[in-house]
């Protein structure tokens, strides 16, 4: 049973654009699912589905001549005469990929539809190659919406700008607290136990590292990177301190920098930047960052209710526009602002006090709008929870 997914809307309307569609996210968030979802949607018998994991099949595009390799599709079925499908899983094990798709998409029409784990990879090796002739799609971890239909739940969550009653809260709560704990790798949310749900998240980074940052980077010190990703894990949240980090890690801040870069090119982190008036001060200030998956984080390191939260609120707004965060010398902070417009602040238990200094803050930086993100139940003015923002 393949179980609905928002990027399905998203990728329909491209089905018989003569572009390629190209998915791309972190390991085991069911990149490979989507791809055999559309290779039922698609109506003919014309089309070939190939895993670039298995090394027979790469061999497939390793000709010189890209009429050899129209050949060896043949083999496989495919009518050049007629429109013909290709879906490939796991370009990026393919670095001459590009080029074999631009050619078969300008000569033979041929609509291609791919994934790759890494967008680190995919971002350097399609964006001049397949220029005018792809659309990119980015796959997450499941959104709360995604968790309740993959969980089987009949809860139908309420409009985001109708109130919350506590009968509702007290309803949906657990299983968001659930969604808090574990994450939304679909291959855990599925899991119904906790220590099944624990060696699932074990086996989601052990993919991860071995075959992300192992075989796709070209690092000399993988103990080192290893190192890193526990330490980031242990921070999330926190301002991206890169003198401090590279003192820790006994490496030059040229090298930190490589590996940052790396591990947000592979979706396993993600920076985001202080809101500031002049956009170009946002680039000299120190970014925060958040891990993939919250679940990852609650697994691997010792964090706090209050850093879980925090981080399961960015998973669901990183889909819907641009993040920055915002502070001010005097303490005041926000840690979410959504398309410079739409501020969100994270707390367990919010206080009266926390609305007044939000409410002042959005004020001073004219806002539109402003909320508090709530993990208890509240009934205070402009309150919102994880599963109602």
């Amino acid at each position: 049973m393949i179980h609905p997914r928002k990027i399905f809307n998203k990728i329909t309307p491209y089905l018989n654009a003569p572009e390629a569609i190209i998915i791309t996210g972190m390991r085991r968030t069911g990149k490979t699912t989507v791809l055999n979802y559309f290779f039922d949607q698609i109506d003919s018998k014309n089309k070939v589905f190939l895993d670039l994991e298995n090394p027979i099949n790469r061999q497939l595009f390793s000709a010189p001549n890209y009429e050899q390799i129209k050949s060896s599709i043949e083999i496989l079925g495919i009518d050049f005469t007629k429109r013909a499908y290709l879906f490939i899983d796991e370009i990026q094990f393919v670095k001459a990929l590009p080029s074999v798709v631009k050619y078969f998409i300008d000569h033979y029409r041929m609509k291609f539809f791919l994934t790759g784990s890494a967008s680190f990879y995919l971002k350097n090796l399609f964006t001049e190659s397949l220029s005018g002739r792809k659309y990119l799609f980015e796959l997450f971890p499941l959104d709360f919406t995604e968790f309740l239909d993959f969980k089987g739940s009949s809860i139908k969550l309420s409009p985001k700008n109708q109130k919350i009653t506590k009968t509702q809260f007290e309803m949906i709560s657990p299983l968001f607290n659930e969604f808090v704990l574990y994450g939304g790798f679909p291959g855990v949310v599925l899991k119904t136990s906790t220590d099944e749900k624990k060696k699932a998240l074990e086996e989601v980074f052990t993919s991860f590292f071995q075959l992300e940052v192992l075989q796709l980077a070209d690092f000399r010190r993988n103990e080192v990177i290893h190192r890193l990703i526990l330490l980031l894990m242990q921070r999330i949240g926190s301002k991206l301190n890169i003198h401090k980090l590279s003192k820790e890690l006994g490496i030059t801040r040229p090298t930190l920098y490589d590996y940052i870069t790396f591990l947000e090119g592979i979706y396993f982190i993600k920076t985001i930047r202080p809101y500031t008036r002049g956009r170009n001060s946002e680039m000299r200030k120190m970014p925060k960052f958040y891990l993939c998956d919250v679940g990852l984080a609650n697994h691997f390191a010792q964090l706090s209710m209050g850093h879980l939260f925090e981080n399961s609120v960015f998973q669901i707004l990183r889909t819907r526009g641009d993040l920055n965060f915002y502070e001010k010398k005097n303490g005041i902070e926000i840690d979410f602002v959504l398309d410079r417009k739409v501020a969100y602040e994270v707390k367990i238990t919010p206080s009266q006090s926390d609305y007044r200094k939000l409410k002042k803050a959005v004020h001073e930086l004219q806002f539109e709008e402003f909320y508090i993100v709530s993990q208890t139940y509240s009934e205070i003015d402009k309150v919102r929870y994880g599963f109602s923002i």
